[in-house]
């Protein structure tokens, strides 16, 4: 299938200009235009809506590349995806769902056929194919998350380096020294997910920047291990924590929290827990816990409107971090007295 990388060796000119060729997105010389137009018609790039594209006219659809990986926790994902679609209809569009593990054939057929107006991927590894395929396509695309090498992407995501800062700055403050971390199942870091990474590695670097004894732990979702993995950060410990870090789903932070109370483990007397960046409301659970949230509408909002903004202009390739904030529940205070 021709692309656009294609068109644009051999009209002699860049990705972009070729993309402002076909969009009139920007002023170009007539003679790059008219080279581009028959490089693409000799081509056969886009032949069944190269008119329309000329025209500027518009589809009103968006593609959502939203894999399902092993391993996804299907409830925090649909929400990103719904968040998506319904500030999509805030601009009158609609949403194409791409959900195949696979996603680069999908994005090459919409966008190739002009089926789409613009791509926003979702739950991105460190390194992704999809990154490079949104560049090679030159079509207004946004990323809700930090892949590993952003050049040339826009992106938009929670910070969670600052998210695990903010958790720990708040632990130390109340005079916390032996503080452990459980996260999400190993298959998540093993895939290269993009967050679950930078939440880990800046918790840990929080913790040595503030002299704290800490660990990390990940855990897959089932009582066993959640008990061995509670166990676990004791040991490694020397001593058991005074305060727990969530950055895993909903059932383990229950599981955990139904353990420690059959324990006979007060919260926040005894152990401090927070529940960072989670899609879900923990005022719920039992206890309720603190929590940094995940904002996926507010995530999702701005990923659409980077993307009309694109649309209707040019945007700069860059990345949004949004600020993450603490509610509070009362499931943290001081650590007890030794």
């Amino acid at each position: 299938m021709v692309s656009i990388h294609d068109v644009a060796q051999a009209a002699g000119v860049s990705i972009s200009t070729v993309s402002y060729a076909l969009t009139g997105k920007r002023s170009i010389t007539e003679g790059t235009r008219l080279r581009v137009e028959e490089a693409a018609n000799a081509l056969g790039y886009r032949a069944n809506a190269g008119a329309r594209m000329l025209k500027g006219a518009r589809t009103n659809l968006l593609a959502l590349s939203a894999p399902l990986h092993a391993g996804t926790y299907a409830p925090a994902h649909m929400a990103f995806v719904l968040g998506v679609v319904n500030a999509a209809r805030e601009y009158d569009y609609d949403v194409v769902l791409l959900t195949q593990d696979d996603a680069i054939d999908g994005l090459r057929r919409v966008s190739q056929s002009s089926l789409v107006d613009g791509i926003v991927l979702l739950d991105v590894s460190t390194v992704d194919e999809r990154a490079g395929l949104v560049r090679e396509l030159g079509v207004p695309a946004t990323v809700i998350g930090v892949p590993g090498d952003t050049e040339g992407l826009v992106c938009v995501d929670l910070d969670f380096e600052r998210a695990a800062w903010l958790a720990v700055e708040r632990l130390v403050a109340l005079g916390h020294r032996r503080i452990a971390c459980i996260g999400q199942s190993p298959a998540i870091y093993e895939r290269g997910s993009n967050f679950p990474p930078r939440f880990r590695d800046a918790f840990l670097a929080a913790c040595a920047a503030n002299g704290i004894d800490a660990v990390f732990e990940p855990c897959v979702e089932d009582a066993v291990s959640v008990a061995r993995v509670i166990d676990r950060v004791t040991e490694r410990l020397g001593a058991a924590p005074t305060a727990l870090v969530f950055q895993t789903n909903e059932p383990v932070q229950a599981m955990a929290l139904d353990l420690l109370g059959r324990r006979g483990v007060r919260i926040p007397e005894e152990l401090s827990v927070i529940s960072a960046c989670s899609s879900f409301e923990t005022s719920h659970l039992e206890p309720a816990l603190d929590v940094i949230p995940l904002p996926a509408e507010q995530s999702c909002a701005r990923a659409i409107a980077l993307t009309m903004r694109q649309l209707d202009g040019t945007v700069l390739p860059h990345v949004e971090l949004i600020e993450p904030w603490f509610v509070e529940y009362g499931s943290v205070a001081g650590p007890p007295a030794d």
